[in-house]
């Protein structure tokens, strides 16, 4: 993907080196963690590491990662991820982070558009899924306000403080 995808207050850009500190943030946020799958901290390294691998195609690493940038301050505001990038079946997986900084600015819907218009008119994709922890509020009014309709519920998928909590399953399928 080259250049940058505007919206309003934000762009998306590739992940550059110098947002390792950022990064190396983000990760490492346990309060963060609840959200998806990490389980142990990442060192620098690690996150140098993959870096350098982001800038490897889609269709071989099947998932790319941007960065949300603030276009007043120039700050990074967040990640958008698309993963498990199947082309064959014309679908991604799609997740988000919003630091707190930026939240309830409405980053998060305009990344998600931004990145819509990327996977459904540049990779000609079918559909996207976002898995939404059930007690993740104001991540599944996010998706419901950009348009994803509750396709499935994972019951008991993954543990949050130590209990089973269901995943709720939310898809947009171009039309």
């Amino acid at each position: 993907m080259s250049g940058y995808f505007v919206r309003d207050a934000l762009l998306l850009r590739p992940l550059e080196p110098e947002d390792l500190d950022q990064l190396y943030r983000w990760e490492n946020d346990t309060r963060l963690w609840e959200n998806g799958s990490t389980v142990t901290p990442f060192s620098k390294f690690a996150l140098r590491q993959y870096l350098q691998d982001a800038r490897q195609d889609i269709y071989q690493v099947r998932q790319l990662r941007m960065m949300i940038v603030d276009k007043g301050s120039n700050r990074a505001a967040g990640t958008i991820d698309l993963y498990d990038f199947d082309p064959l079946n014309g679908r991604a997986g799609i997740g988000i982070l919003v630091d707190e900084d930026f939240r309830r600015r409405g980053y998060g819907l305009q990344a998600l558009s931004c990145m819509e218009d990327y996977a459904f008119n540049h990779l000609k994709l079918h559909q996207l899924y976002a898995f939404v922890p059930a007690g993740n509020k104001a991540s599944r009014a996010l998706f419901e306000k950009a348009k994803y309709e509750k396709s499935a519920v994972l019951k008991d998928w993954v543990t949050v403080s130590r209990e089973f909590v269901d995943v709720i399953v939310m898809q947009k399928i171009k039309k």
